[in-house]
């Protein structure tokens, strides 16, 4: 019973407070199995994982175990006399500032220089600091949208996109060297500060990123002369994005933004809500309330990162409706391409990054544009990438990237999703809108009659434990052996393998390569441009299904969508 003597060595060796935990569960077998059966494992996402005491939690050793296995990396990959830096950022999740902390007294034992936010920070203004500050990694504890029992920490490489999937199996593999008590190095914080081995930093860094972010307004004028005419509702869900969303706001000309007082302030509880997630209409009550009040036509919201972003815009009976990660990454898509055309700009080498998941809409307005569309694995990381690709060869021009979950990048001086920049955008698109007497929700439905009714859905089934997870790896495995010859009553024509590398053509029998590294991921094409495509989440214990269909009008491809989810309990059995 390997989780048994984990948990007696924690009890033995672990601080007061942590045993005091540990020992209040001491009748229930099922709790200490849960948290001692394996490890928190370090992913290309980093950590992610429930508070507590244990090695399958989140706690001050698990993240100083990673932290040393990174800085472990850092010297192995770069050299021990390289001049090595991280900056750190972190959110308003309980303990997000400990481990923050945490984290810097231990890069700053090994040597390592650390630059620490004095308050809590958007991930993608960690990623513009990478670079700004030309530091060697950065290290955002975080996460996400998850519920409030959870916390999270990502590491990112020098330049500013998460690890790579070889960096964090070196990570991985350092962590497995090191003690969880034992091995771990750690500087007193104010010794550490006396000898500059970390620096706080403060909104000088803030500053540079909203200038980079107001770059990438389409309309500067416009915002700026009519700025005030939008009324429209934000609420950062007491998370990092109150301060950097609202300067630039009122940056570029938006002054009389209506902030949600209630969920306005950072607190890691997050009370007002089930789930801080900008995907659910559940945390955007208080907002609707405040926008009837106002008769505001838009209501945003960013997640505690913010790095993700939802919206609700009033349709054409005067109802607040929520609009998918994929519909608006298809709205700023066309905005943005429709504006350079308008002034005869768009790049002969411009091309938009999308997910594999994500809608493929944007491929048909791609099309129109005359520009190049480019799919990658699920991970903004790997959007990241191709801009790197882009500035390393001389090849291409980076218009804007997203994925269908609700994260959107324009502009080259991050390499992670920003719901700052995205805030600011749809706020702009809003009014632009409004000014040509229109509106959003006008524009989508133009979208739709102009390059087809592409309607999507993500459907994710929860599986926790240890049944959870041996579910989740049963349905992969069976799907991979046996995938479905029908899905809501089209054919299947091809059935992509990402972890082989594979696509195999159903009618021809032809097996041709993906040139894509390799993902858990099994990816269904169906009759009439339809898709269907199944994957394990990479931060929570579920399975997610996300439906890709495309009808000629829209109720034939709302109908699609009511099928294939009617399949998914046969698909998943």
């Amino acid at each position: 019973m390997e989780y048994l003597d984990e948990y007696a060595r924690w009890i033995n060796e672990a601080d007061p407070e942590t045993v005091a935990e540990l020992e209040s569960i001491k009748d229930d077998d099922a709790e200490i199995k849960d948290r001692f059966y394996k490890t928190l494992e370090f992913g290309t996402a980093g950590l992610r994982g429930v508070l507590g005491a244990g090695i399958n939690r989140m706690n001050e050793y698990v993240v100083g175990q990673a932290t040393q296995g990174l800085a472990n990396q850092l010297i192995k990959t770069n050299g021990k006399d390289a001049d090595l830096s991280v900056v750190i950022a972190y959110d308003s999740r309980h303990k997000s500032d400990v481990f923050a902390k945490e984290a810097a007294q231990i890069l700053a034992a090994n040597g390592i220089k650390v630059y620490l936010f004095e308050e809590l920070k958007p991930v993608p203004e960690l990623s513009f600091s990478i670079r700004y500050l030309k530091t060697t990694a950065g290290i955002a504890v975080t996460a996400s949208h998850n519920p409030a029992k959870y916390n999270g920490y990502k590491a990112y490489g020098s330049d500013g996109a998460q690890l790579n999937p070889e960096l964090a199996t070196i990570v991985l593999d350092e962590i497995g060297k090191t003690d969880i008590f034992t091995g771990v190095k750690k500087m007193d914080f104010e010794q550490a500060i006396d000898q500059g081995m970390i620096v706080m930093i403060g909104d000088e860094v803030e500053e540079a990123y909203l200038d980079e972010v107001q770059k990438q307004c389409v309309n500067p004028e416009l915002a700026k002369e009519k700025g005030d005419t939008l009324k429209f509702v934000y609420t950062p869900f007491h998370g990092a994005g109150n301060k950097p969303v609202r300067k630039i706001l009122k940056r570029i000309g938006f002054n009389n933004v209506v902030v949600v007082k209630e969920q306005e302030l950072p607190d890691g509880d997050f009370p007002t809500v089930e789930s801080p997630n900008p995907e659910n209409k559940e945390g955007f009550k208080l907002a609707i309330g405040y926008a009837k009040e106002c008769g505001a036509d838009l209501i945003v919201g960013t997640d505690p990162d913010s790095d993700r972003v939802g919206i609700l815009v009033k349709n054409d009976k005067g109802e607040y409706v929520t609009f998918t990660g994929n519909q608006v990454g298809t709205l700023l898509s066309e905005y943005i391409l429709s504006a350079l055309a308008e002034k005869d700009a768009v790049p002969k080498d411009g091309y938009i990054v999308k997910t594999i998941v994500t809608t493929n809409i944007i491929q048909a307005i791609c099309d129109a544009y005359g520009i190049e569309m480019k799919e990658v694995l699920t991970g903004f990381k790997f959007i990241g990438e191709k801009i790197k690709e882009s500035e390393e060869t001389g090849i291409g021009t980076y218009i804007f990237g997203f994925e269908e979950s609700y994260g959107y990048l324009k502009g080259t001086y991050a390499r992670d999703k920003d719901a700052v920049v995205a805030t600011m955008l749809i706020a702009e698109m809003a009014l632009y809108y409004q000014e040509n007497g229109t509106s959003i929700f006008e524009q989508m439905d133009n979208i739709y009659k102009k390059y087809g009714y592409y309607k999507e859905e993500v459907v994710s089934v929860t599986l926790e434990g240890i049944e959870g997870l041996a579910k989740i790896k049963s349905t992969m495995d069976r799907l991979r052996e046996n995938p479905p010859e029908m899905v809501a009553g089209k054919k299947v024509i091809a059935v992509r393998d990402y972890l082989t590398s594979e696509r195999v053509d159903k009618l021809t029998g032809e097996n041709s390569g993906i040139l894509l590294p390799k993902s858990n991921v099994i990816y269904l094409e169906l009759e009439d441009q339809n898709n269907f495509i199944i994957r394990p989440s990479g931060t929570e214990p579920k399975i997610k299904l996300y439906c890709l269909m495309k009808g000629e009008t829209e109720e034939e491809a709302n109908e699609l969508l009511k099928l294939v989810k009617e399949d998914i309990d046969r698909i998943i059995e």
